[in-house]
C-alpha cells in the first residue's frame, strides 16, 4: 500500500478524534474562530516546584566527605585534602529540593552521542558531541535549565555567580562569584577567567564564540563588564533593569574559558599564535582538558567512544558535606545517528534517550511497560510543536515573476487563513501517531510554556468549506476541472495554485505532516509539492530566501520566551527565519510593526505577570493574523534508567535547556546493588601540571 494511501486512511479515520469539524462551515460561509481546547495529560508525575532557598545555597559546612577511593589518593599525595579542593563557600544542593534525598557513591550514567567530537574549545564554537557532553564540559555565571523547577521567580538559578543585586537605577548589576573554587586540573578559577573570555572571546570578533559583542548590547548600544575585585563584577547597562540579559549568560552564551590554558594560545596575547590554532589547539583525544563540570573527559576512541571521569575538584556538595557527584563515571557510545539512542535505551545499554519523534513513543511505551525494561519515561508539557511556515519576505530569494506573485499571496492574511482553515491538525496528529499524543495547534506561544494564555489563542477550525470560499474570495477558481484551482488574473493566470513545501529528512515528523498536509490541500484544489531536504540543504534555503513553504519544528522561543525574545518578531536581520531581512531591508506587514513594539518592551520588562501579559497580546496577534499556519502540538518524552535517583518530579527533556541541563546529574545516584561495572574505577582526570 502506497504511503499517501495510508495517510490518507488515516486522516479519514481520525475524523472521530475530532473535536470541532467542517460542521462549522454550515454555520456561515467562513467559520468563525473557537476556543482553543484544553490538551489531555499524559503520565502522572506533574512537576514539584521548589523557592529557590529550598532548592540551594552558598555556605562553608563545618566538614567534608569523599568516596573512600578518592581520600585513598590523597593519603598517597596524589590530590590535596577534600576541604582544600573545595571553594570558600561551596554550592550546596539541599535535601529539601531533591526527589529522593542525599546518595551514595559510586555507579556509571551510559549515553549516546551521534556527533562527532570536534574539539574541546567550547568558547570558539566547537562542539564536544552535543547531546549531553558539551553540558557537562562548560559551566557558566548562571543555569536555566532548572527553573522549571522554579516557583518562586522566573529567573536563572545562581551557578559560578553565587548571587547578584541590582542598582537602584537599575543600570547596574553587581555579582559576587565564588570564592577558591578550582579548575578541574587544580588551577584557581576567578574573575580572572570571567574577564578574560569577555574581553578575548565574547568582545573579539576574530573569534567564532557562541555570543558577540552584538549579543551584549541594547538598541545599538553596548553593555559593558569589568572587575570589581577578585570576586566581583560591575555590569553597566544603557536601560534599566534588563533582566533579560540574565539569559545571556547562561550555556553557550557565557562558557568561561580556563584563562591558563587558553591565554598563550592566544593571538593578542600571543603573537606567535592564530586564531586559527587558537581555535583547534585542544584536539578530541589530547585529554583531559581543564573543566570545572561535574565529569571530565578522560579517554576518547576517536567517534566510538568516550569516558568521563569525577572531577575532584568539582565545587558542590550536599547538605551533609559529601562532594558531588555521587557517579563516578559517565560513557558516551558513538554513533551516526540519533536513534541509535533510542535503540540502545529500548535494548538496554544506554540509559537515557529523548523522546522527539513521535514515530517512535508506540514502541518505547510498550517496551518500558515490560517486566525486563531498565528504564521509564516522563512526559514533559506541550511543548513539541509543528507549524507550517510560508516566507513573508518580498524580496528575498525573488528570482522570477512567480517568486514575487506567490510572496504577495502569501503575505496575505486571507490565503494564511484560508490555509489554516484547511488544515485538521488533529486529523494529522493521528496520522502521525495514533492516541492522545498529538492534537491541533493554533500557532504561536504554545501550551507548554508559562506565558501560554488559552483565551488569547484565536482558534480557526479545521472547514474545508471555509478555506474553499476564502480562496474563491482571493480570485481562485478550477478553471480547466482538474480538481486544482487557478490563478484567474496577472502574470500566473491560467496556471494552477501550486506550492513547494520543504520538509526535513532528518526530522521524520516533517515528512509525515508534509504528507498529510498535501492531501488536505489538495481537498481544497491546492497542489502542494514536497520537498525533502537534508539540514544543510534546508538551512541554505532559509539564508538564500529561495523557499516556498515548510514544516517546522518551532523554537524555543515559543515555549520559554524570555530566553530568546528577539527571535519573536522581526526585530534582527535574520529572524524570524519565515521573514528575513534581505539585506538591510525588509518591507514588515503591519501587524509585524505591532509584534516588534510587544516584544521590543517584553525583551526590557523586568515583571513576569506584565510580560504575561505582554505575551498574551503578541499571541492573540500572532493566531489572529496566521503568522505560522498552525499544525501540531504534543510532547516530549523522557526516558531513564530506573535505578537513577534523584531525577527531578516531572524533569522535561527540552524546555529551558535539554535534559542534561535540567536533571542536575550532579545530584543523580544509584543504590550499591545496582551499580554497573565501570570502565576506569577509582581513576580522577591526571593532567601533567595538576596546579598543587
Amino acid at each position: 500500500m502506497k504511503r499517501n494511501t495510508i495517510v490518507r486512511m488515516l486522516l479519514v479515520s481520525a475524523v472521530m478524534f475530532t473535536i470541532f469539524g467542517a460542521s462549522f462551515a454550515q454555520m456561515s460561509e467562513v467559520a468563525d474562530p473557537i476556543p482553543y481546547p484544553e490538551g489531555v495529560q499524559l503520565g502522572d508525575n506533574p512537576i514539584v516546584r521548589f523557592n529557590l532557598d529550598e532548592m540551594l545555597m552558598y555556605a562553608a559546612l563545618d566538614s567534608y566527605s569523599e568516596p573512600a577511593w578518592v581520600t585513598a589518593l590523597v593519603e598517597a599525595g596524589e590530590l590535596p585534602p577534600v576541604a582544600e579542593r573545595l571553594p570558600e563557600n561551596p554550592q550546596v544542593i539541599l535535601e529539601s529540593g531533591m526527589s529522593t534525598g542525599p546518595g551514595v557513591y559510586g555507579g556509571q550514567w551510559r549515553d549516546f552521542s551521534a556527533v562527532p567530537t570536534e574539539g574541546w574549545n567550547l568558547c570558539a564554537r566547537q562542539t564536544q558531541g552535543w547531546f549531553g557532553i558539551n553540558y557537562i564540559y562548560g559551566e557558566q555565571l548562571v543555569k536555566s535549565g532548572p527553573m522549571f523547577l522554579r516557583k518562586d521567580n522566573l529567573e536563572p538559578l545562581p551557578n559560578l555567580a553565587t548571587d547578584w543585586e541590582w542598582s537602584e537605577d537599575g543600570l547596574q548589576l553587581t555579582m559576587n562569584i565564588i570564592r577558591g573554587a578550582k579548575w578541574s586540573d587544580g588551577h584557581p578559577f576567578g574573575v580572572h577567567d570571567i574577564m578574560f573570555t569577555w574581553e578575548h572571546v565574547i568582545q573579539d570578533d576574530n573569534v567564532d564564540s557562541w555570543t558577540t559583542g552584538s549579543t551584549f548590547s541594547i538598541g545599538g548600544e553596548p553593555i559593558t563588564l569589568e572587575a570589581v575585585d577578585d570576586d566581583t563584577i560591575l555590569w553597566t547597562f544603557p536601560v534599566p533593569f534588563p533582566v533579560q540579559q540574565l539569559f545571556n549568560m547562561d550555556f553557550l552564551d557565557f562558557n568561561i574559558c580556563a584563562e591558563h590554558v587558553y591565554a598563550p594560545m592566544h593571538p593578542a596575547i600571543n603573537e606567535d599564535s592564530d586564531y586559527d590554532t587558537f581555535k583547534t589547539f585542544q584536539v578530541q583525544d589530547d585529554l583531559p582538558v581543564p573543566s570545572m563540570g561535574p565529569w571530565v573527559a578522560t579517554d576518547y576512541q576517536i567517534d566510538e567512544f568516550m569516558v568521563m571521569r569525577r572531577n575532584p575538584y568539582y565545587w558542590k556538595v550536599d547538605e551533609a558535606g559529601n562532594q558531588l557527584p555521587y557517579l563516578d563515571e559517565v560513557t558516551f557510545e558513538k554513533g551516526p545517528s540519533g536513534i541509535g539512542r533510542t535503540l540502545g535505551t529500548l535494548a538496554g545499554s544506554i540509559d537515557h534517550t529523548n523522546l522527539e519523534n513521535p514515530s517512535t513513543y508506540v514502541e518505547a511505551i510498550t517496551r518500558a511497560q515490560e517486566d525486563d525494561a531498565h528504564f521509564r519515561i516522563e512526559w514533559g508539557p506541550e511543548t513539541l510543536a509543528f507549524n507550517i511556515q510560508f516566507n513573508l519576505s518580498a524580496t528575498l530569494g525573488v528570482e522570477d515573476e512567480r517568486d514575487g506573485v506567490l510572496r504577495e499571496l502569501f503575505r496575505n492574511q486571507m490565503f494564511r487563513r484560508a490555509v489554516q482553515h484547511a488544515v485538521d491538525g488533529d486529523g494529522i496528529g493521528q496520522a502521525v501517531i495514533r492516541g492522545p499524543f498529538m492534537r491541533g495547534f493554533g500557532g504561536g506561544i504554545v501550551p507548554g510554556s508559562p506565558y501560554f494564555d488559552i483565551d488569547s489563542v484565536v482558534y480557526y477550525p479545521y472547514s474545508p468549506d471555509s478555506a474553499s470560499a476564502l480562496l474563491a474570495e482571493l480570485g481562485f477558481e478550477d478553471t480547466d476541472g482538474d480538481g486544482i484551482v487557478n490563478w484567474t488574473d496577472g502574470p500566473l493566470a491560467g496556471e494552477n495554485l501550486v506550492i513547494v513545501l520543504n520538509t526535513s529528512v532528518a526530522a521524520e515528523a516533517t515528512g509525515q505532516i508534509g504528507e498529510a498536509f498535501v492531501l488536505l490541500m489538495q481537498d481544497v484544489g491546492v497542489q502542494v509539492n514536497l520537498r525533502p531536504l537534508q539540514g544543510p540543504a534546508g538551512d541554505d534555503a532559509i539564508v538564500s530566501g529561495r523557499w516556498e513553504a515548510r514544516v517546522n519544528r518551532i523554537g524555543q522561543e515559543f515555549t520559554t520566551s524570555f530566553t530568546r525574545c528577539r527571535d519573536l518578531a522581526p526585530i534582527t536581520t535574520t529572524t524570524p527565519a519565515w521573514h528575513r531581512a534581505d539585506g538591510d531591508s525588509r518591507d514588515m506587514l503591519d501587524f509585524e510593526v505591532e509584534l516588534v513594539e510587544i516584544v521590543e518592551e517584553f525583551c526590557l520588562e523586568p515583571d513576569f505577570n506584565a510580560r504575561a501579559e505582554l505575551m498574551s497580546r503578541y499571541n492573540q496577534i500572532f493566531t489572529e493574523n496566521v503568522y505560522n499556519v498552525g499544525g501540531i502540538i504534543g510532547r516530549y518524552g523522557l526516558a531513564l534508567a530506573k535505578r537513577f535517583n534523584n531525577i527531578p518530579v516531572g524533569s522535561p527533556p527540552f524546555f529551558y535547556q535539554w535534559t542534561w541541563g535540567n536533571v542536575i546529574p550532579e545530584a543523580v545516584w544509584v543504590n550499591p546493588d545496582e551499580q554497573l561495572e565501570q570502565i576506569f574505577p577509582e581513576t580522577v582526570p591526571v593532567y601533567d601540571d595538576m596546579g598543587m
